[in-house]
């Protein structure tokens, strides 16, 4: 097969969904299909290109939409049509585009799908309602645009569309209505789709885990301890909570190394709230770090800490760290859910309280047992991106059949 990836941003730029397609591709690859990437070209500073990607890779027209210039945006017209058909003409024949998208990669996907006649297999990978009402007080007015940007861009919906959707989840589901299947990375998440409207039938596809490198980070000893480590990993915003971290651990009082790994508009405050409450002692901030050193750090800590609730569409980390033996003290019930291994700890509610008790609780057991809280090895295969490839094979293979 030869399949056509069309997402939102380059495969290249920083973020989740970004680390899930590269390993997809990998993986795909290894089972002898082919697969192209198109994407907004990357303006980061001083970026090229591996040699080794260029052929995978369609570098969309585009202009960057954050002052780092790591994001940006291609317009869904007929412009960006004929770069990608310029683009593939070179290329052998595609079977099916699988958009990994939910804005301007979904348009192009879709316009793209409908030139070439293949069908389309779509992946949501993100919570519009929830970020969206996140970010902005506007969130409705947002979702309007998008479904007037939708229609611009695309004109009439091929497919049946739930008339009981509403704001982002309408939009989502006029999206879902021209694709032959739709999937989501959780259970949880294929769940609110459905329940929103957005597609009668989801499969779930979880984002799978590099296994070479959870192999090689496995291999390297853990080091040396006084008291407990715990980890936390993502972006620092609003919604992944971790102000009410900060704020948690000065409420515990709790005896544990605890290291921030990432950035974002909150690091500022990040580590100003931390001198205030005297934890400097206690708690540092690595910053963002290479792929490899964060599973190295994951896989050296006693837990993870996840403190996002009700925004991820997944939650990739915990299942990092569930692949490393390393468990994980849950504010998302729904995506303890999904991982499903033990040990683990939940956060009864989404109170600082309430997770400076369970700190408390975890970092008492940890010390009590120390090295002994780990995820079992015979857990790890089905978090691997081996497993979940040949899931996604047979997912398109049945789309196919169909055709």
């Amino acid at each position: 097969m030869h399949i056509l990836i069309v997402t939102d941003q380059h495969a290249d730029s920083l973020g989740g969904v970004q680390v899930a397609i590269r390993l997809q591709r990998r993986f795909l690859e290894r089972a002898g299909h082919r697969v192209t990437i198109a994407a907004p070209a990357l303006h980061r500073p001083g970026y090229t290109v591996d040699p080794a990607d260029a052929d995978a890779y369609v570098d969309l027209p585009s202009w960057p939409i954050t002052r780092d210039r790591e994001y940006g945006i291609s317009w869904p017209g007929a412009s960006t049509d004929r770069a990608l058909a310029a683009a593939l003409a070179a290329r052998p024949r595609i079977d099916l585009v699988h958009i990994q998208g939910d804005f301007w990669g979904a348009l192009i996907g879709i316009r793209a799908a409908r030139g070439l006649r293949v069908p389309i297999l779509h992946t949501m990978h993100n919570h519009v309602d929830e970020g969206t009402r996140a970010v902005t007080p506007l969130a409705p007015v947002v979702f309007q645009g998008l479904r007037a940007w939708r229609a611009l861009a695309l004109g009439r919906t091929r497919g049946r569309v739930d008339r009981a959707s509403r704001g982002a989840w309408r939009y989502l589901a006029e999206l879902a209505a021209e694709a032959s299947m739709v999937m989501a990375p959780s259970r949880h998440f294929a769940e609110e789709l459905r329940a929103a409207g957005v597609a009668d039938r989801i499969e779930v596809t979880p984002n799978g885990v590099d296994d070479a490198a959870i192999t090689s980070v496995r291999a390297v000893a853990r080091s040396e301890r006084s008291r407990p480590k715990l980890i936390w990993l993502g972006r620092m915003s609003q919604e992944k909570r971790v102000l009410e971290f900060i704020e948690a651990i000065g409420e515990s009082g709790i005896d544990a190394d605890v290291a921030l790994h990432g950035a974002g508009l909150l690091l500022p405050k990040v580590t100003k709230r931390i001198a205030e409450l005297g934890l400097a002692d206690r708690v540092t901030v690595p910053g963002p770090v290479p792929y490899a050193e964060a599973l190295a750090a994951m896989r050296d800590a006693d837990a993870l800490v996840q403190t996002s609730i009700g925004f991820e569409t997944q939650g990739l980390t915990p299942f990092e760290a569930a692949a490393l033996g390393t468990p994980t003290i849950f504010c998302d019930p729904q995506i303890a859910d999904d991982v499903a291994v033990r040990p683990e700890w939940r956060v009864e509610d989404a109170s600082v309280s309430a997770l400076a008790d369970t700190l408390r609780s975890a970092v008492a057991a940890l010390s009590a047992d120390p090295g002994a809280l780990r995820v079992p090895d015979a857990e790890s295969e089905r978090f691997l991106q081996s497993s979940q490839t040949a899931r996604m094979i047979a997912l398109y293979e049945r789309v196919l059949a169909r055709a």
